[in-house]
C-alpha cells in the first residue's frame, strides 16, 4: 500500500499538471478534486459558489478530502483553498505525503489571466491585486506545510521530477 501524493497550493502554481504527469510516471489514479467536485455537484466550482455559497463548497471538499485519505496509491491535486481547514491537510498527512506548490503572485497571474473557470477571481477588474491579496491572505498556511516546492519558471515535467525524488527518497 503505497502513500498517496498530494498537491497543495495557490491556483496557477500547477498542481493539476503535475499530478497528471505524476500519475502517469507511477501508473497511478491521479484526482483533480476540483474536477470530482464539479461532477458528483453535477455543475461548475462557480455555479456552486453562487448557488450555495463558498462554506457549502468547503464542505464538500472537507468530506472529498476526507474521503480520497482513506485511500491509497493515489495522485491527488486539490483546490488552492484546501489549506483553509487544517483537518484537510491533518487526513491527508495521515496516508500521503503531502507537497505544496508555490510561485510569485506575478508567475501566477501569467498562468491564470486567461483562464475563466477561477471563481475567486471572477468579476474582479484587478487580477493581479486579488491574486497577492489571496495568496497574503493563506500564505502562513501554505509555508505550514513542510515538502514545499517552487515552480517559478519551472515546466509541469520539472516539478513532477522534483515531487518524485522526494517521494522516492521518503519512501521505506
Amino acid at each position: 500500500m503505497a502513500k498517496n501524493i498530494v498537491l497543495v497550493g495557490f491556483m496557477g502554481t500547477g498542481k493539476s499538471a503535475t499530478g497528471q504527469l505524476i500519475a502517469e510516471e507511477l501508473n497511478r489514479s491521479f484526482i483533480d478534486m476540483d474536477t470530482l467536485i464539479e461532477e458528483r455537484a453535477g455543475k461548475k466550482i462557480s455555479a456552486i459558489f453562487a448557488d450555495e455559497g463558498e462554506p457549502h463548497f468547503r464542505q464538500l471538499e472537507h468530506n472529498l478530502a476526507v474521503e480520497l485519505s482513506r485511500e491509497s496509491d493515489l495522485v491527488i491535486a486539490c483546490g488552492g483553498g484546501i489549506v483553509l481547514n487544517p483537518a484537510n491537510i491533518a487526513a491527508f498527512s495521515q496516508t500521503g505525503l503531502v507537497f505544496c506548490l508555490h510561485a510569485d503572485p506575478d508567475e501566477i497571474l501569467q498562468r491564470v489571466a486567461r483562464q475563466s473557470h477561477r471563481p475567486l477571481l471572477e468579476g474582479d477588474n484587478d487580477k493581479a491585486q486579488a491574486i497577492r491579496d489571496l495568496l497574503a491572505k493563506r500564505q502562513s498556511l501554505y509555508q505550514a506545510i513542510p515538502l514545499s516546492i517552487d515552480t517559478n519558471g519551472h515546466k509541469p515535467i520539472d516539478t513532477a521530477r522534483e515531487v518524485l525524488k522526494v517521494y522516492h527518497a521518503s519512501a521505506p
